[in-house]
């Protein structure tokens, strides 16, 4: 029988817990609640108790219980827990005993549980039905696989409305976990060589053809969605040594972490391949396209006539980076890749970073100060390309530069 393994705090949400345990198992799974709570004790019996999780860290739950709100041993407190969780669920899922985690809760609770399911293993079906889904979910999710659901409601009591959302998401993680042995199945098969790729909706082209090339080769690919997340995911996977080598197409995400956009992967992104001395071949693709929230959120710094704007649609609109700005990045961008202990080269798609740039930004000089740049500080080979990111001979000239790294490391 697969078993869920419920994680929440106990003391303030015990009734909605007992009521989604009893929702999972009338779908036919086992459950195994797990008390988190850091307030005081629950009013319903867990089966595996707060202080018990506590104690995996060799600690008392008497030490972490607090009475004054706004104090920092609330902080503190959940950050413990939340460790002390990471033991449990780590412990639980050795033992064989946990085929799909699930929790809620508002702030606290949000940021206690999703803190330990990011320490899960990718696959690992997790669920966190929360009051702050609803906003900016990226300091819960982190790149990781953690699947978010609106309350709607505060978790606070039942009434018609919230039975209903409860259940949903009791009889969405009992799915997931009574299929979690099917999906191993289903992933499951000949190994091949993990090739992990960036692409943008602007360097989509280059990427699928490089995805081609390279699956003809007999590699696998994976392609991460340069939008904060997930280059984080990527950086994540890397440092699991779950990836294998890396063509970073699409740099944007060092723009926005630099200058203030929405789509940061924060500051160790194109850091992770370097460190793990893997073989990558890295492009500025997309680096001077800086990304907000739709036009209505665009900083009124932004708003000036010299600025290049395109509406890429209602959520997302694109700023062009300065050329200052582009010969601040570059420097940025060769910094990083200098570091990389592994076989690693640069190129450059001198004719445009993206399709932008195909159309209402072409700017040679923009771009070649960016390209001064990088090769003025680059201490790894630079290769200069004719033609766009989406040209057919660039995106192949990548790839034939990323098979001689491979090739070579492979035949040390």
């Amino acid at each position: 029988m697969a078993t869920v393994v419920l994680v929440g705090t106990l003391d303030t949400k015990g009734v909605e817990y007992e009521y989604v345990k009893k929702c999972i198992q009338e779908a036919g799974c086992a459950v195994i609640l797990v008390d988190a709570g850091i307030l005081g004790e629950p009013p319903i019996r867990p089966d595996i108790s707060a202080g018990d999780v506590i104690k995996l860290l060799n600690k008392d739950i008497a030490d972490i219980r607090f009475s004054e709100e706004g104090s920092d041993t609330r902080s503190v407190a959940i950050e413990t827990m939340s460790e002390g969780l990471k033991v449990c669920l780590k412990k639980l899922i050795n033992e064989g005993k946990c085929d799909a985690v699930f929790g809620m809760g508002g702030s606290g609770g949000t940021n206690l549980i999703s803190s330990a399911m990011r320490s899960l293993p990718l696959g690992v079906p997790k669920l966190l039905l929360s009051t702050m889904m609803s906003g900016d979910v990226k300091p819960y999710i982190h790149g990781k696989d953690i699947t978010m659901m609106y309350s709607v409601t505060d978790i606070a009591g039942l009434n018609r409305f919230s039975r209903l959302i409860l259940a949903n998401a009791a009889h969405a993680i009992a799915g997931m976990a009574l299929n979690y042995k099917k999906a191993l199945d289903h992933s499951a098969g000949v190994k091949k060589p993990l090739i992990a790729m960036t692409m943008f909706g602007v360097t989509t082209p280059g990427v699928l053809h490089i995805r081609d090339l390279l699956e003809d080769k007999g590699f696998e690919t994976i392609v991460f969605h340069a939008t904060g997340a997930g280059g984080m995911a990527m950086e994540s996977m890397i440092r699991e040594k779950l990836i294998d080598g890396v063509i970073d197409y699409t740099t944007t995400e060092i723009c926005d972490y630099e200058l203030g956009g929405v789509f940061s992967a924060g500051e160790d992104r194109l850091t992770a391949a370097g460190e793990m001395g893997i073989p990558q071949v890295v492009v500025p693709g997309a680096l001077e396209c800086l990304n907000f929230n739709g036009i209505d959120h665009l900083p009124n710094e932004f708003k000036t006539p010299e600025r290049k704007l395109i509406i890429h649609n209602s959520t997302v609109c694109a700023v062009k980076a300065s050329k200052n700005e582009l010969i601040r990045l570059g420097e940025v961008f060769t910094q990083k890749v200098n570091a990389a202990k592994g076989l690693t080269e640069i190129a450059l798609p001198l004719d445009g970073l993206d399709k932008y740039e195909e159309g209402p930004w072409k700017d040679q000089e923009t771009d070649q100060a960016l390209f001064d740049s990088i090769m003025r500080h680059s201490n790894v080979p630079v290769n200069k390309i004719k033609g766009t990111i989406n040209t057919p001979s660039f995106a192949k000239a990548v790839a034939d530069i990323f098979l001689r790294l491979w090739n070579q490391e492979h035949n040390k």
